[in-house]
Formats: structure tokens, C-alpha cells, sequence
């Protein structure tokens, strides 16, 4: 009989954010996919968990992602973190997940710790209704991405690095005009959470002159000037299909 892939989310900061359903999960799971075995392994003995881990990060997926599946289908049952939050979202997982699902593999993904939702929920934008961009391209279709989200109606989220976050909150300016509102939440869940609301120019003003460190989500407002199509006051026979 086949195993299963568990998909588990694991804390972003504060370790005590790991579920009841999450450690027993990695406690019984025959293997442990790891983007870090290093990093992974001080929740792992934080938790007890003494389960084999095995690294599978971006540069060895495609090459790891045959054997996990003959091992599920011979009967073992395998979980998968990443370094922090929800394994797929701007992280390795969804090459091994849409391999385990076209197998007809049970693929299990856990609620859990990720540091989108802290952010958007915090920024006091809407969050009823949102863009997930993560990481926006450096280099190579970075402009032609931000062209496209200029008319974009719902708040947006974005991943970034601290050292590229000037320069991303330059590029947004620009794009989406500097009296739209944001707020950059950094650190979310550890001990220097720190939330900076305000207008893109006043944001990029403040980490112009304070040098932004650790883990970086920024929320974008939407465009004001759009609706979105079927919101409540659109004409009751709008084609919405």
C-alpha cells in the first residue's frame, strides 16, 4: 500500500507557533525532507523529533523527486518542510506535490505558520481580497511585471530581501505612484517584529534611513481608482463570467 506526502508548515520565528498536529506528524512520518538539514534540525531536536531527514531545496529537486516518489509508493510516508512557513509558497514543494498528485499519491498539507497572512492581517489594508505575488523578478521581466500590477485592484503581497527592499520600494513608487499606501512587516513572529505603515514615499523615506534587516513581506494597496468586477455596487447585470 502506497504512503502518503505530508505537506508541514513550520514556525517563520517563534518556535512555540509549530502545531500539536504538526510535531506528530514528523514524529511518525518515516522520512523528513529538509531544505536545510542544518536549520531544520534545531526545531527537530527542539520538538525531540529524531525522524531520518533528507536536503531537498530548489537545486536538487528535480533530481530527489523520482526516488520520493518510489519510496511513497513502496509504502513510506514522508513529510516535507522548508526553512520556515508553508513548504510551495515561494518555496521548494510543488514540483514533488504535482508529481505525488498525477501518481494518485495522497498529498496531506497541514494549516499552519506563513508570513503572508500575519503581514496582510496587520497592514490594516483590505485583506478580503488579495494578490500573492511573492518574489518579483530581479532583473529579466521585473519592469514588465510591475506594468502589469499597476491597474491590479486588490492589495498585493510581495516577498523581499532586505537588501533589495529600497530599491523594490523605488521601483513600486514609481509604478503605483508614491502616495499609495503600504506597510512592510519584517521579522514576523520573532522577538523584532516591527510593521512600517504608511505612504510608499513615506516607507521608502524611513528605510532609506534605517538599514532593513530579516525577513522582509511588503503589502501593497490596491489601485483605488479600480473596482473589482462584481463587487457589490457593480450594475446587478454586469456579465462578471
Amino acid at each position: 500500500m502506497p504512503g502518503r506526502l505530508f505537506i508541514v508548515p513550520t514556525p517563520v520565528g517563534n518556535l512555540e507557533d509549530m502545531s500539536f498536529r504538526a510535531v506528530r506528524v514528523l514524529k511518525e512520518a518515516d522520512l523528513v525532507l529538509a531544505e536545510d538539514t542544518r536549520t531544520s534540525s534545531v526545531l527537530m531536536k527542539h520538538y525531540d523529533i529524531r525522524t531520518p531527514m533528507l536536503s531537498h531545496h530548489k537545486f536538487n529537486e528535480h533530481s530527489t523527486v523520482a526516488l520520493i516518489r518510489e519510496r511513497i509508493l513502496l509504502g513510506a510516508d514522508v513529510a516535507l518542510i522548508s526553512d520556515a512557513g508553508t513548504p510551495g509558497i515561494s518555496d521548494p514543494g510543488f514540483l514533488l506535490v504535482r508529481t505525488c498528485a498525477e501518481e494518485g499519491i495522497v498529498v496531506e498539507t497541514l494549516p499552519g505558520a506563513t508570513a503572508c497572512i500575519p503581514a496582510l492581517v496587520s497592514s490594516g489594508l483590505p485583506c478580503d481580497r488579495f494578490a500573492f505575488e511573492g518574489f518579483i523578478p530581479v532583473k529579466k521581466g521585473r519592469q514588465t511585471r510591475l506594468t502589469a500590477l499597476e491597474g491590479e485592484s486588490r492589495t498585493m503581497v510581495f516577498y523581499e530581501s532586505p537588501y533589495r527592499l529600497v530599491r523594490t520600494l523605488q521601483d513600486f513608487a514609481a509604478h503605483f505612484g508614491r502616495e499609495r499606501e503600504c506597510s512592510v512587516a519584517r521579522e514576523i513572529s520573532k522577538v523584532h517584529e516591527e510593521h512600517v505603515r504608511g505612504s510608499l514615499g513615506t516607507v521608502l523615506q524611513h528605510f532609506t534611513e534605517v538599514e532593513p534587516k530579516g525577513e522582509i513581506v511588503i503589502i501593497v494597496a490596491g489601485d483605488p481608482g479600480r473596482k473589482h468586477r462584481g463587487d457589490k455596487d457593480s450594475h446587478p447585470d454586469e456579465d462578471i463570467s
